[in-house]
């Protein structure tokens, strides 16, 4: 019932807006950008794409089960020819699997036809996060903190490049996220703008 009211909320505002180019989210597993980049899409009145239910859907495997059977490089390759696919089919907000930006190729491609946001969000939001899931492939090791930790430390400074950043501090409601990241893309009008 909450998510139906939560939507007609923004019917008089979402179509304000016009969207120029695909908002692609990056970050860590945990920032929210599944949860955040669905409401976007619901506030600007566009398609919300994320790149890896469309790999599981092509696949007909889960993440996990792609890792397993073909492993990363595979997955990667794949999630590339995706992104570029989403990229070029229509103008929406994509969220991405939270390695998919660490590739030089990707960070390219989303650069050159969309724009990337960071949704930042510190170590501790983020094991509060995603420690009770076991559907994160990459955690699944003896000591997932310790894991978490070292992809954070080494996924962090190639996220600082994304074109705009916008902090996730865990505290923050879903909606509130949404305000910050199009108050973010406003200072981009090439991206987007009020109609």
């Amino acid at each position: 019932m909450s998510e139906i009211k939560h939507n007609t909320h923004h019917t008089t505002t979402r179509q304000g807006y016009d969207l120029h180019k695909t908002v692609v989210l990056v970050g860590m597993m945990g920032a929210g950008k599944t949860a955040v980049g669905r409401a976007l899409a619901a506030r600007l009145g566009v398609p919300f794409l994320d790149s890896d239910a469309e790999i599981e859907s092509a696949a007909n495997m889960t993440i996990p089960e792609i890792f397993e059977r073909d492993g990363e490089p595979f997955f990667r390759a794949k999630e590339s020819q995706v992104i570029g696919r989403l990229l070029d089919e229509e103008k929406g907000i994509l969220s991405t699997g939270g390695g998919a930006f660490l590739s030089e190729g990707n960070r390219q491609m989303i650069s050159d036809r969309g724009a990337s946001v960071w949704l930042r969000a510190d170590l501790t939001v983020l094991w509060n996060r995603v420690r009770h899931k076991d559907t994160r492939p990459l955690l699944r090791t003896a000591n997932p903190h310790a894991t978490l930790k070292a992809l954070y430390e080494t996924r962090v400074p190639v996220y600082a490049e994304a074109d705009l950043t916008v902090d996730s501090d865990g505290e923050i409601s879903i909606d509130n996220m949404v305000d910050r990241v199009v108050e973010a893309l406003m200072v981009r009008p090439d991206v987007l703008e009020r109609k």
